[in-house]
């Protein structure tokens, strides 16, 4: 095969497979079309077919293995927050002690209480502050001592 034409035969591989791609949204051709694009940039420069196949094997499977993941929980577009889930990044009132040691801890937010406890032992925020929401486990908020300034009838009106 000449050079052009080998070039030419991986683009158009690499154009079904978007195609392909944009017609089912599954993230499973995307990756190949990757392998084919960097195949057609060895053909180019003059790469033998035996080189070009095997950067599009080598390619295809890291870009499956290492992306796929990380774009199957960012763009999966039917992934959609729990109310629990939209707590994080918001800030609660502390109506009794948070202490992991003792383990106690409760606090409210949007009108309900919650079990808390801190995101570091050893970190104690007493009854009446604020606590920042940083992760949810289980029915526990895990939260950190919100920042003074943050004290703002946004906040208060959450609670």
């Amino acid at each position: 095969m000449v050079m052009g034409s080998e070039v030419l035969c991986w683009l158009l591989l690499a154009a079904i497979f978007i195609v392909i791609e944009i017609i089912s949204l599954g993230l499973t051709t995307i990756w190949f079309a990757g392998g084919a694009f960097v195949a057609a940039i060895a053909a180019l420069c003059g790469a033998n077919l035996v080189v070009q196949i095997i950067l599009f094997v080598v390619v295809a499977i890291v870009l499956l293995a290492f992306t796929r993941p990380w774009a199957v929980k960012h763009l999966d577009p039917n992934t959609e927050k729990t109310n629990a889930e939209a707590l994080v990044g918001q800030n609660a009132v502390v109506i009794e002690e948070i202490d992991n040691l003792k383990e106690t801890g409760r606090a409210k937010i949007n009108g309900m209480e919650w079990t808390a406890r801190t995101a570091e032992d050893g970190v104690i925020i007493p009854e009446g502050y604020m606590a920042h929401i940083v992760d949810i486990s289980g029915v526990k908020l895990i939260v950190e001592k919100a920042d003074e300034d943050k004290l703002t009838e946004e906040i208060i009106s959450n609670v």
